[in-house]
């Protein structure tokens, strides 16, 4: 019975493998909505700031999306287990690779339905940030930005595809860690990296363009999460000792510099904290943008959480503390919410760069919600 019980133990954790990066998903996708919302309501423009067109979704949309995840995503997942736990391992294994096969086609479908020009706007954006062969708009390095906060969903993809490419689906071969798809796979610190390679090549495309030395300095940054990464996944590949006393200090220090190196660049460059929170003031004031514009407890909880969460960030980065699943899934799911927070002030940062170039358009000129958005009912679904 003891052997029973470790053995679904495993099995459940397998089955949080594969449907945790589509859970976080879901959760980024509720709070993306979210974002939008706020956007909608307030006097910046944020339709001018990621020069999008007519067609984008509303957050009406986003959050019927994101429903639709909050239904599918769990229902699948306790199929997996029902099915599993009354011996029917085929049918328990066909539920993951299903839906993500679903998942995928639904991305890359060519035709005018589930919201086809959204889609293409996501998908030539991962183009452009995988390939930066042109100058970076605000929309590539925004989204850059976004996908290495979700660095462990790139991972964890990589090995729930490499086991269902290898038939390891509810199977006892996936936990021999040293397997093709197992916890010590080099795959692993590489799936991790490519989030900060794709923001570095960025950086050094847009000091070819624009000449300005502050783009090398944010490129250190994003090059300052290659030894967290490395370092950490070299405890399965080197001696205990080496481990110990080598490579685990200089782990130590690495990830001490990467996380005060981003705080830093946070606070002093992707934030402008002389108009902080004017992303808050909405057009019919509400009490919940009366709670957050102008507020200084919004400046110390905004920087406080910020930097507490960008020290814990490294642990999600490092492949030796990976076993710790529950505690990584948190440590993730917080640093969502810590970019969700990002991304009001990195906004309203860059309206403030369009204010002072003198490029502003005239209050009167910005159409409401109504005009500016497509309701749900101009898209094809």
């Amino acid at each position: 019975m003891r052997m029973n019980s470790d053995l679904r133990d495993l099995f459940l954790y397998e089955a949080f493998l594969y449907y945790n990066p589509l859970l976080l998903v879901t959760m980024m996708v509720w709070l993306w909505g979210v974002c939008l919302w706020v956007f909608s309501q307030s006097t910046i423009s944020y339709v001018k700031i990621f020069d999008i067109d007519q067609n984008h979704l509303a957050h009406r949309e986003i959050w019927k999306c994101s429903t639709w995840l909050t239904i599918i995503v769990p229902t699948s997942m306790t199929a997996y287990l029902y099915l599993y736990s009354h011996g029917e391992v085929s049918l328990a294994a066909s539920q993951p690779v299903i839906l993500y096969i679903a998942f995928a086609l639904v991305l890359v479908f060519p035709f005018d339905i589930f919201y086809l020009s959204s889609r293409y706007f996501f998908l030539k954006t991962l183009w452009r940030i995988a390939f930066p062969l042109q100058p970076i708009s605000f929309p590539d390095f925004f989204l850059a930005d976004i996908l290495t906060s979700m660095a462990k969903v790139f991972s964890d993809l990589e090995r729930s595809v490499c086991r269902m490419l290898h038939n390891q689906v509810a199977t006892i071969a996936w936990f021999e860690a040293d397997s093709i798809c197992g916890s010590h796979s080099v795959a692993i610190p590489l799936m991790l990296v490519i989030p900060y390679i794709w923001r570095l090549m960025q950086c050094l495309r847009q000091y070819k363009d624009t000449k300005e030395k502050t783009t090398l300095f944010n490129a250190l940054k994003y090059s300052t999460a290659v030894p967290v990464i490395f370092l950490s996944a070299l405890k399965y590949h080197v001696l205990p000792d080496r481990w110990t006393y080598v490579y685990h200090p200089l782990w130590l220090i690495s990830s001490f510099v990467n996380s005060l190196y981003s705080f830093y660049w946070d606070v002093t460059r992707d934030w402008d904290l002389s108009v902080f929170t004017r992303i808050f003031k909405f057009n019919k004031p509400t009490w919940w943008s009366d709670l957050l514009y102008g507020q200084k407890w919004v400046y110390y909880w905004v920087i406080g959480s910020n930097l507490i969460l960008r020290c814990t960030w490294t642990y999600k980065l490092s492949a030796h503390l990976r076993h710790n699943y529950l505690t990584v899934f948190t440590i993730t799911a917080l640093e969502m919410l810590r970019r969700f927070q990002w991304i009001f002030f990195l906004v309203e940062n860059e309206w403030n760069k369009i204010s002072k170039s003198s490029i502003q358009l005239p209050m009167t000129d910005i159409p409401n919600e109504d005009e500016k958005l497509v309701d749900s009912s101009d898209h094809t679904v």
